[in-house]
């Protein structure tokens, strides 16, 4: 099974808030995959270990986008309910560090029970 990393939304993936999530590769994605969210799955030290959040989720699309065609209604899917589409895009960008100009993967799902 394959690990998809939420450091930075880990509490929101733990809640269910989270539907939907951008990144900047991730295009080998189909509708139907199972995939197991973590807190971190890259960079860990020695004796550290992958921590699951919950139970592993469903791909329902994944489909390339404009970061910045991003909308209020996606910034709740992705977590943020109180972020503009700019803000969410800001926070993003820092993130990742990318530009607001490029193209990420549009990953959305479902939890698996």
């Amino acid at each position: 099974m394959r690990y998809m990393s939420f450091s930075a939304t880990t509490e929101q993936v733990r809640n269910r808030t989270k539907t939907v999530t951008r990144r900047q590769g991730w295009l080998f994605l189909n509708r139907g995959d199972i995939v197991q969210p973590v807190v971190k799955a890259q960079g860990l030290k020695k004796g550290e270990r992958v921590v699951k959040i919950g139970g592993p989720i469903r791909i329902k699309s994944n489909r390339r986008v404009g970061l910045d065609r991003i909308t209020k209604r996606d910034c709740i899917k992705e977590g943020f309910p109180n972020h503009s589409p700019r803000e969410f895009v800001r926070m993003y960008c820092r993130l990742n560090g990318c530009t607001e100009w490029g193209n990420v993967s549009r990953i959305e799902f479902e939890y698996v029970d």
